[in-house]
């Protein structure tokens, strides 16, 4: 059995792949009795009946499409994996199943679109990988059903075990018929599945094909559209960010970012929100550069043609990969924190090493700076000529670089920098706090790598050889500004970092006095996507008085709960809240927004301070759920303490 490392090594080499979502919704292209704005989930999106989505199936003929066309666009703009679906959530199978007849064997022409991009994939150099949707809006025994259709398609007779027989089947024969090197599940979120069915499927993969990568959203712990799995049980080969790169990456996690050329993963014939070549090159790049892949995705139209924009598209990416490739392909994250002028990849050994820096604003100064680099650089050139030497001198903030006169390309021009052994970088202090506010003190610790030492300032002065070291925390106890920097033998090796840390007044308490024990629960009927600023939901379906802040069981799916009350605080001091929650949630204190943790995603922890007077301040928590797991919690922490669960005692109304 292969391990881990083995199984990733051409994922993580590639860095760059194609998403495909095709299916019947390409079809309407994206158009619904007068609505144009829908794609892949057109079926639930328009509230179509089964019995009319059908009426797509016999319409299906993608007579232009050419599985070279695609596999050589691919390959040609360093693509080097192409993800297909073989069933979105409408059910439709774009290869013959034995498991239904709600496939392309049922279409007008029932070729083998999966065997033939396949083999393409194959004669390009690109590895072929499908994907393969958990929920399924089509077959009778997949539950839940969405809410509209529950009156006219009930779910008496329905049997989930079935359907996850299905579901294993037809999985089966996609990893037998076609192998792919990917296995992308998607659809897992909603409340019939869970971590023993996404551990049973995860398994049949592992069996049926020991080298097939199968990304986390096999299972339920993704972690809402972050992709990340936080859960130790989780399972899964890699994260998968969806239309978002990752701030800083996922660091020490193999991760993917999924994202559209324009604003659908569907073909949607009205859609004119295209991002440009420049936007499209740069994401890949600045997900390279944080160790990340990008899936880029395409929507064919419905004959199997690629839109003529996403055709422009690829052309751009092929010509700066032609010249650039090195830089993204077998690379890995950038040893430097931030550069001002781009990104930077990195290909490391032990004798040498190279720093591909890819420079997306040219300096007016004709120079740029590589802060803390240690190494002793070799060559400096730009990337596709190397006859163009650069010259490289050391700075006091590390090494600088004299760039040509003018850029060799537009959207990213690429530097290589070649270094004697592995990169050494000396990175500037980490300074620490439990906040930048304080009511009576703050503690800093301020840390460096190892083998250098921290000089600090906290008069507004740099940070000198002579200036004081910080061998242990610093104690504030008036607003102040503390600069600090990294040194190694007397010699400053870090640029100079500062945060200024703020005394502030606690808000008064309440004079308006609680006169009972617990908060007031409400709970409603809601449709919601993200908190609206009108939050009570209109007339609550339930009312009650509780304890505390949270529920031991699932409060089903479209509702939302307020809690209301005072939360009395027995000192004078800054207090931290953590907000956690499944779906999105807001917490004001006092009418103050302290966390903001809104919006559709899985359990996800966001926090916030704000300093309160001893006595009670009024509380308001919102939260909801739109569909599949629940979770709700508040926890709060004094400076230095840990979080904790916030007491019944402190809870009044």
């Amino acid at each position: 059995m292969p391990t881990q490392d083995q199984r990733m090594q051409w994922w993580r080499e590639a860095r760059f792949g194609m998403f495909i979502h095709w299916g019947l919704y390409a079809i309407p292209a994206g158009a619904w009795r007068g609505n144009t704005d829908y794609g892949e989930w057109i079926r639930d999106s328009a509230r179509i009946p089964v019995d009319v989505y059908e009426r797509f199936q016999p319409q299906w003929n993608p007579t232009a499409f050419d599985a070279d066309a695609w596999a050589r666009l691919a390959a040609a703009a360093g693509m080097k994996y192409l993800v297909i679906t073989s069933k979105h959530h409408d059910g439709f199978c774009l290869f013959d199943s034995a498991q239904t007849t709600w496939d392309v064997g049922g279409t007008p022409n029932p070729r083998d679109l999966l065997g033939e991009l396949a083999a393409a994939c194959r004669r390009h150099g690109v590895v072929f990988c499908t994907y393969h949707s958990i929920m399924d809006w089509h077959h009778p025994d997949y539950l839940p059903r969405r809410p509209w259709e529950a009156a006219t398609r009930p779910a008496d007779g329905a049997d989930f075990e079935r359907f996850e027989r299905y579901l294993h089947a037809q999985v089966g024969e996609v990893i037998e018929r076609y192998r792919p090197g990917v296995m992308w599940f998607d659809g897992e979120w909603e409340s019939t599945w869970n971590h023993d069915r996404g551990l049973r499927l995860f398994e049949l993969c592992r069996r049926l094909a020991p080298t097939m990568l199968v990304n986390n959203r096999v299972d339920v712990h993704r972690g809402g559209m972050g992709g990340f799995s936080a859960s130790s049980e989780a399972v899964g080969d890699f994260a998968t960010p969806e239309q978002e790169i990752p701030a800083t990456g996922l660091p020490g996690v193999d991760w993917e970012s999924c994202m559209t050329m324009n604003d659908h993963w569907g073909w949607n014939a009205a859609d004119p929100d295209w991002k440009s070549a420049t936007t499209l090159l740069r994401n890949l790049v600045d997900i390279a550069s944080k160790g990340g892949n990008y899936l880029l995705n395409i929507g064919p139209r419905a004959d199997g043609s690629f839109p003529p924009q996403a055709v422009e598209r690829l052309q751009r990416i092929a010509a700066w990969m032609r010249s650039n490739g090195d830089a993204i392909h077998g690379t890995t994250a950038s040893v430097f924190d931030t550069l001002p002028f781009g990104r930077c990849t990195v290909r490391a050994g032990e004798a040498a090493s190279t720093l591909y820096l890819h420079v997306f604003d040219w300096p007016a100064t004709g120079r740029i700076t590589l802060p803390g680099l240690a190494n002793t650089v070799t060559r400096a050139f730009v990337l596709g000529d190397p006859a163009n030497v650069l010259s490289v001198a050391a700075t006091a903030d590390g090494v600088g670089i004299r760039l040509p006169a003018q850029p060799a390309d537009d959207i990213d021009t690429v530097i290589a920098v070649e270094l004697l052994g592995r990169p050494v970088v000396y990175r500037a202090p980490v300074l620490t706090a439990d906040a930048e506010q304080f009511v009576h003190a703050n503690v800093v610790t301020m840390a460096a790598g190892e083998g250098l030492e921290v000089r600090y300032t906290l008069d507004g002065q740099q940070p000198l050889a002579g200036s004081p070291r910080a061998d242990g925390p610093v104690r504030l106890t008036a607003t102040t500004t503390v600069r600090a920097a990294a040194f190694h033998q007397a010699r400053r090796v870090s640029e100079v970092v500062s945060r200024t840390f703020t005394r502030v007044e606690p808000l008064p308490p309440c004079k308006v006095l609680p006169a009972a024990a617990g908060l007031r629960r409400e709970q409603f009927v809601v449709d919601w996507t993200s908190i609206p600023d009108q939050h009570d939901g209109g007339s609550a379906a339930t009312s009650t008085v509780v304890t505390g802040i949270g529920f031991q069981q699932n409060p089903g799916e479209h509702v939302a709960q307020r809690y209301l009350g005072f939360v009395e605080v027995p000192q004078d001091e800054l207090y931290r809240f953590a907000l956690r929650s499944d779906d999105g949630s807001k917490l004001w204190i006092d009418g103050e927004l302290v966390v903001d943790n809104d919006g559709l995603h899985g359990s996800t922890e966001k926090s916030g301070v704000i300093a309160l007077a001893k006595g009670p301040h009024a509380l308001e928590l919102v939260w909801f759920n739109r569909t599949g797991g629940a979770d709700l919690g508040l926890r709060w922490a004094t400076p230095g303490q840990p979080f904790a669960p916030l007491p019944a005692a402190v809870l009044k109304h």
